[in-house]
């Protein structure tokens, strides 16, 4: 007979802050998004301050567009009697899954003071046509 240890119930209370950790700090990272559509297409806007054009990549597959980057933002102030730093380094990806009427394959990208614009055209809806149905005897 197996018994079991009293410390055996302490170890996954003790690691269930850490469980989630490495998703908190994917969203912290994450950058701040808006999406949005109008008759012509569909928008995504994301804050990226900082961020190079070099360091963005932006990938359509299986109707999902993927913009993944890395950041590397520093700031640094000196004073007579004083010093501060501030730095945000590692890397970020967003996914956003596209209607069935999106053209992804034709999707435009611009970065223009540190917000990247994506523009999805929407697929024109096409006319119905009308087709007859031939009836054959027998």
């Amino acid at each position: 007979m197996v018994e079991k240890s009293h410390t055996a119930g302490l170890w996954p209370s003790f690691y269930e802050p850490l469980r989630h950790f490495g998703a908190r700090v994917a969203d912290w990272l994450a950058p701040a998004s808006d999406a949005s559509s109008d008759e012509e297409a569909y928008r995504i806007t994301m804050e990226l301050p900082g961020v190079e054009e070099d360091d963005i990549e932006i990938a359509v597959q299986d109707g999902v567009v993927t913009v993944k980057g890395e950041k590397s933002d520093s700031r640094e102030e000196k004073g007579e009697t004083w010093y501060f730093s501030e730095r945000q380094f590692g890397s970020f990806s967003r996914s956003f899954r596209l209607p069935a009427d999106a053209q992804g394959d034709k999707v435009e990208a611009r970065l223009k003071d540190g917000v990247l614009s994506l523009s999805v055209p929407k697929a024109k809806p096409k006319s119905p046509e009308t087709q007859k149905v031939k009836i054959t005897r027998g």
